[in-house]
């Protein structure tokens, strides 16, 4: 089980500074989420500057981008990586599709099950195993001549989609080399409904599941003390209210009884009550969506929840700890190898 770091698109000599330092902690990869910035020039530039790091996105949003498009811009990555890069690619929410990106939202699973399709198309295509040919219910291609970027030495890019629901996952199953579980999930979510899901579409697809890879996002608390472990708590506590107000994502809060609770966030979010949000993930919730710990108790409790279940598990506040740099980047850098002793 690979151990890696999480971040978004930050400026690129920052981007450059922050991989080179995560190399130095310890870290096998560095995953980078499209906020305000893309993650793909982020992803260029910590690549040049950690090329020992796996990169990846996490993840970038698909429909805004032709196909064509991400496959140039993934095809770069994977050669200036020498083949270290994994694409992740997520439908995002309607409304931001809609409003924000002004792209059509219609069929997101299918959509997206044929974007994959189409991406590997394109891939063979750029390398010159055959004629760009691709026509889809969604997409179409069939020109390319002398616009192709011709063969990289690593041509086999790996494709990771992010899913929570089940129709999702079963594409993921039935496609995608690796699924980005989201950092809003439990260890019961992952046994019921996650890894059935992935198995019934792999089985769809005549694929063996043990080749669908599971990438997933820890929220770690971790301290010696209440007060050093307050911090981590708090944004534990907003993560998980901002991710569970989501509608979409009810079901996670569902499957352990709390129903309710994501309308409830939605209406404080709707309200702006940040505050009313974090208040109502009760400490109960924390213990079943993220990992609370000293230091020394950390590495032990991550690998008793993901040993045998993940393919890599992403600590979701790691940017947060080399923001603070020193000290903090210390005791995470010790954790890290720590945990890597324990899970190989």
């Amino acid at each position: 089980m690979k151990i890696d770091a999480f971040g978004s698109g930050i400026e690129l000599h920052a981007a450059a500074e922050r991989a080179a330092d995560f190399d130095r902690a310890g870290y096998d990869g560095l995953w980078l989420a499209e906020a305000g910035r893309t993650a793909y020039l982020s992803c260029a530039a910590s690549t040049l500057a950690a090329p020992e790091l796996d990169i990846g996105t996490a993840v970038a949003t698909a429909f805004p981008r032709s196909p064509m498009v991400t496959a140039q811009i993934a095809w770069e990555l994977a050669e200036a990586s020498h083949g270290r890069f994994i694409l992740g690619l997520g439908t995002q929410i309607k409304a931001h599709i809609e409003r924000r990106f002004s792209t059509v939202y219609e069929h997101p699973g299918a959509r997206l099950r044929e974007y994959v399709l189409a991406l590997r198309a394109i891939f063979r295509a750029f390398s010159g195993q055959e004629r760009l040919s691709f026509k889809g219910d969604f997409y179409s291609f069939s020109l390319l001549g002398m616009w192709t970027p011709g063969p990289i030495e690593h041509p086999d890019i790996p494709i990771y989609l992010a899913a929570v629901r089940p129709w999702m996952l079963r594409a993921c199953g039935e496609v995608a080399d690796g699924v980005h579980v989201h950092p809003f999930h439990s260890r019961r979510y992952l046994d019921e409904v996650i890894i059935p899901n992935v198995a019934a579409g792999a089985q769809r697809g005549g694929r063996d599941v043990k080749a669908v890879k599971l990438v997933c996002p820890v929220f770690t608390i971790v301290g010696d003390s209440d007060e050093e472990r307050a911090e981590w708590r708090q944004r534990a506590r907003f993560q998980i209210a901002f991710y569970g107000s989501t509608p979409a994502y009810a079901g996670v809060f569902e499957l352990h009884g709390w129903h309710g609770v994501s309308q409830r966030l939605t209406e404080l979010q709707r309200a702006g009550d940040i505050a009313g949000m974090a208040g109502t993930i009760t400490d109960e919730m924390l213990d079943v969506f993220a990992i609370t710990a000293t230091w020394d108790e950390m590495p032990q409790r991550i690998a008793d929840r993901y040993r045998g279940v993940a393919d890599r598990i992403i600590l979701y506040f790691a940017n947060e700890a080399w923001e603070k740099g020193g000290d903090e980047m210390e005791k995470w850098r010790q954790m890290i190898y720590r945990t890597h002793d324990l899970v190989g």
